[in-house]
């Protein structure tokens, strides 16, 4: 059994991983973000109950550039104290337990390989859809991190008059319609055309950066997660019609497209992080 701590911007959740699930798991919303002391205390007070169990160690994702050798994270994405953090020695000096740390989509990516929808795939990425656009990589079934933790970033790409990342994330919506993605689904589930207008525009630049996966990596299969990916119903045929002038038809033809369903994945990767 390992502990899998997944932290995001607005609330940190760990969980005991045993047998390819989590047993069981709590959260805690993040409170005084500007302060590294009170966050790093938030998160061993979440953490510190479930070592009481016979764990083998903790495995930590964040949304961050992480040194994994030295398990140093840096600039954590909407934490500000976060700036340069040696997580990994804070943690292990507190419970005395083995703690790896990595990015959040590895770990998403690392979860569904391992326990998910991705277990019978020796290449596959997965992406994160929501707030922002995070890719993790499994390359001949290894996690491919690259050498800053920051392989992946397809959404840093230049794409019309900013980057990839910026259609394909809640920005889009807010940008579009003035709300955020949640409420465009709302919108669009209540037939409102301009919303659903709107989701098939997104798809298209979805289908964009699935094209630059294609040339860059060639997978057999991408995994789409995140609370955007939810509304897939409205975006799935513009993403779909959007493949049909990539270079190279075979390679569509045999790209499999999965659905992210299990609200834990990243917790279970963070977990199996152990043992990479």
């Amino acid at each position: 059994m390992n502990i899998g701590v997944d932290i995001g911007g607005t609330n940190m959740r760990a969980g005991i991983e045993s047998g390819g699930f989590i047993t069981w798991q709590n959260k805690t919303l993040l409170e005084n973000k500007d302060s590294l002391s009170s966050t790093l205390d938030q998160l061993i007070e979440l953490i510190r109950p479930f070592t009481k169990h016979p764990v083998k160690g903790i495995g930590i994702g964040v949304p961050s550039v992480v040194d994994v050798n030295k398990g140093i994270v840096y600039n954590v994405m909407n934490i500000p104290s976060w700036e340069e953090v040696a997580l990994k020695d804070i943690v292990e000096s507190e419970f005395n337990l083995p703690v790896s740390i990595n990015n959040d989509v590895n770990c998403f990516i690392l979860g569904e390989h391992r326990f998910g929808l991705a277990k019978k795939y020796r290449s596959v990425i997965g992406m994160a859809i929501g707030t922002g656009l995070g890719s993790g990589i499994i390359i001949n079934n290894h996690l491919h991190a690259g050498n800053n933790c920051g392989a992946g970033e397809i959404g840093m790409l230049p794409y019309k008059d900013s980057i990839l990342e910026n259609y394909v994330c809640n920005r889009f919506f807010e940008d579009s319609l003035g709300i955020n993605a949640y409420d465009a689904h709302l919108a669009a589930l209540n037939g409102n055309a301009k919303a659903i207008e709107v989701w098939g525009e997104f798809g298209a630049h979805l289908g964009a950066v699935i094209k630059a996966i294609l040339y860059t990596y060639d997978p057999e299969a991408i995994v789409l997660g995140g609370s955007i990916a939810k509304a897939n119903r409205f975006f799935q045929e513009s993403m779909l019609k959007s493949l049909k002038d990539f270079a190279y038809p075979e390679s569509v033809k045999r790209l499999t497209l999965l659905l992210s369903e299990n609200e834990n994945i990243a917790l279970l990767g963070a977990a199996a992080l152990l043992d990479v």
